[in-house]
């Protein structure tokens, strides 16, 4: 997506926080006013939001985006609103939205109680767990066979945490390697610099689904720490919140979230073809009906 760059806004008035949170804090506004809004994507986060180009983000995610944005234009009455779109890693993703860079961020992001500070999520859309993913025919099952080895993960990510705490609490002195996104985190498994990657289940499902030799990776061990995926805000919103729910509730309601999934989760998907072939979990499908924006426990 072609990246277009927004300037922060000005503080109003003496006394107010000098913090970009309350400056930025009613999108609607502030997308009225520019008559523009700024969304984010992630480049290699499949099936939620990949690029095929330098020019095109697709995914689960990027259409739920794209269906926000459609409400926006109804709300505001603004049929030729401009969208920009910027990629976001897991370590620029809140500080950019908290910053007023961009607006709304549907991507892989989980929301807890930390982040939950600083940012306001949407209904969830995804549940996903911590695995591993590692060369087909190693001796790496579970975690316990990542004894003293070195093992990716995303830096930024929930699942950097789950594994550093793990590892802790049982004594396994896991070599946590680093990668900037989940492709590079791929590449040191595939390079031989480590023996697994820890992520979300499902990001491993689509790393591996559409990696150059699929039957050379596996999909191996425990789910560790369900974790709701949800669209991130900024705090302190009401009224976009509302709109951004108000989006997935219909289209929840309406079944089309349902053929959305089944779209990106059970059926080929760019760039290969190949169809990750992952059925709609029951907690997922308990949401559709209870819509809840609950953080991780």
């Amino acid at each position: 997506m072609k990246t277009k760059n927004l300037m922060t806004a000005v503080l109003l008035g003496a006394g107010l926080s000098a913090t970009s949170s309350v400056v930025e804090a009613q999108t609607l506004e502030k997308i009225a006013s520019s008559n523009r809004i700024t969304v984010s994507y992630r480049e290699a986060a499949v099936p939620f939001s990949y690029s095929l180009s330098p020019t095109k983000a697709v995914g689960f995610s990027v259409d739920l985006t794209e269906a926000i944005i459609d409400d926006v234009r109804r709300k505001l009455k603004r049929p030729n609103l401009e969208v920009a779109y910027i990629p976001v890693t897991g370590q620029t993703r809140i500080p950019l939205l908290v910053n007023g860079t961009y607006d709304l961020e549907c991507g892989s992001t989980t929301n807890n109680v930390a982040r939950g500070k600083e940012v306001s999520f949407s209904i969830s859309h995804f549940y996903s767990g911590t695995r591993l993913l590692t060369r087909t025919g190693s001796n790496v099952k579970n975690y316990a066979d990542l004894a003293r080895q070195p093992v990716a993960t995303t830096a930024g990510s929930t699942n950097e945490k789950v594994l550093r705490k793990y590892s802790a609490d049982n004594n396994l002195d896991i070599q946590v390697v680093l990668g900037k996104d989940y492709a590079e985190s791929l590449q040191l498994v595939e390079s031989d610099r480590a023996v697994a990657v820890a992520l979300d289940d499902i990001l491993l499902f689509g790393l591996r689904a559409n990696s150059k030799n699929p039957a050379a990776l596996a999909v191996v061990g425990d789910t560790l720490q369900v974790e709701p995926y949800g669209c991130m805000l900024r705090k302190d919103d009401p009224a976009f919140k509302k709109l951004v729910d108000g989006t997935i509730a219909r289209l929840m309601k309406s079944g089309e979230f349902a053929r959305l999934y089944a779209k990106w989760f059970e059926s080929p998907i760019p760039p290969n073809g190949v169809a990750l072939n992952m059925p709609m979990s029951d907690r997922l499908k308990a949401n559709l009906k209870v819509r809840s924006d609950k953080p991780e426990q």
